[in-house]
């Protein structure tokens, strides 16, 4: 007891410690060092792409070049789109819904809620394949409505994430402010607009970027729900690599991973931007 009482005023502070600096360093170097490297031999002058051979840029041209890899591209980031903000819609209110209301069987909602979260990916994507089977749902039809399936697949894991992440928000949220919107006049949605929303305005950012990331990076539920001429970049590069992989490949995978880290810096910008100014 004594020595909690000379400790419980002096937390530990990991950037005066050593060794948890170095823990933090190689944890981060093991979780980064294959993209740097994945990015680095995108610019390897050499077929094979096993042996660095001197530097060059054609490749960038060749995958700039490739209509399948631009196409496959262009798929991914539109149903990670289309994912995204649906996921935010559905996964917010459901998480308000839980958060809030009381009604029958509301564990065994939260509880299904949580299952495309607990279940192993492959069983998701062979119920889906089964399931879009069964109804017959259309293929090949017109660019972005043959994305249909595997949007709704995507939809229907992505956003029990935003669910987790915006009631963790929600927990720290006072009650009393929202009562006191109610008694200086305001009506629900007004309440709901201009005093919880904004409190879980950071949930929202981190789901969607959450949301957005799943589903781009996404391979097994894809594998099962594409059709023929549906590829996205991870089912089109899992073909690609069986027979090597080549630096366009890399090169594709580097402006993949440069516009999706562009695109969470923005986000945690206007989020930064915006906090500051609530400041203010």
């Amino acid at each position: 007891m004594a020595f909690f009482k000379r400790t419980a005023h002096a937390p530990l502070e990991y950037s005066k410690s050593l060794w948890m600096r170095g823990w933090v360093a190689l944890v981060m170097l093991f979780l980064y060092i294959p993209l740097f490297v994945l990015m680095a031999f995108s610019f390897n002058d050499s077929k094979r792409n096993v042996v660095w051979r001197g530097f060059t840029t054609k490749y960038y041209g060749i995958a700039w070049e490739n209509a399948q890899l631009w196409d496959a591209m262009m798929n991914s980031l539109t149903i990670a789109f289309f994912a995204t903000i649906f996921s935010l819609i559905i996964g917010s209110m459901a998480a308000v819904m839980l958060w809030r209301f009381r009604f029958p069987f509301k564990s065994a909602v939260d509880g299904t809620m949580s299952l495309p979260i607990i279940v192993p990916e492959i069983c998701l994507g062979v119920a889906f394949l089964v399931f879009f089977s069964w109804i017959g749902w259309p293929s090949g039809l017109v660019w972005p409505i043959n994305l249909g399936a595997i949007i709704i697949a995507h939809i229907t894991f992505c956003f029990p994430f935003v669910t987790m992440v915006v009631r963790a928000r929600l927990a720290s949220f006072n009650r009393e402010q929202e009562e006191a919107a109610k008694d200086l006049g305001a009506s629900e949605w007004q309440a709901f607009r201009d005093v919880l929303v904004p409190h879980i305005k950071p949930a929202l950012v981190s789901g969607a970027l959450l949301a957005f990331t799943l589903s781009l990076d996404d391979f097994v539920i894809t594998f099962f729900t594409s059709t023929p001429g549906t590829d996205t970049f991870p089912v089109l590069v899992y073909s690609l690599v069986k027979r090597g992989v080549t630096p366009d490949v890399n090169a594709a995978s580097t402006i993949l991973i440069l516009l999706t880290v562009l695109l969470t810096a923005v986000a945690l910008k206007l989020q930064g931007a915006k906090a500051l100014a609530d400041t203010h």
